[in-house]
């Protein structure tokens, strides 16, 4: 932005003092007489016009030279971008690999509730399974023993009867059956 402003201003400033320089002459071109003082402005005019030349070639050169370091810095700003873009696909590749360790992860994970899972229903299975082989000898026992508790009982009811007959004919065995309430 500067550049161009300094290179607005000099051109301005090179109509300006053309157009003052010129209409001098314009007036004198008019006129019938060419003068010495004439000739002299001529000379004057063309010496600053030759100044102002070499100024603008100055100025050329310089808007040159800055544009060739404006370009260096450009190409120095690509590399670095080239620099940054690498790096961003390194890191897109540290990331992919990441995301492939958590899938790993994951999936150990889901093997290891999965076995965890299969050793907890075989061992629930084994105790069912356990609990009712043993249950079974148990039951026929407990089938035999209500059995012999039965006939047990069978000859308990016949022998009370028994008593209850010989309370009627004798008075300590109705009183020992009052106390133990079978009467």
């Amino acid at each position: 932005m500067k550049l161009l402003n300094l290179f607005a201003c000099l051109v301005l400033t090179f109509f300006l003092l053309t157009l003052i320089l010129l209409v001098p002459v314009r007036g004198l071109a008019a006129g019938d007489s060419f003068t010495q003082k004439d000739r002299d402005l001529i000379i004057r005019l063309d010496e600053r016009l030759n100044q102002m030349d070499k100024r603008f070639e100055q100025v050329d050169k310089r808007i040159s030279e800055l544009r060739q370091d404006i370009n260096k810095r450009f190409e120095q700003i690509d590399k670095r971008f080239e620099q940054i873009d690498k790096r961003f696909e390194q890191i897109d590749k540290r990331f992919e690999q990441i995301n492939m360790r958590f899938e790993t992860l994951q999936d150990l994970m889901i093997a290891i509730i999965g076995a965890f899972a299969a050793i907890v229903a075989v061992a629930i299975g084994f105790a069912i399974w356990d609990r009712r082989t043993m249950i079974r000898p148990f039951e026929s026992e407990v089938k035999e023993i209500d059995s012999r508790i039965s006939d047990d009982q069978n000859k308990i009811d016949r022998v009370i009867e028994v008593l209850r007959q010989l309370a009627k004919e004798d008075k300590r065995i109705e009183a020992i059956l009052r106390n133990l309430s079978l009467l």
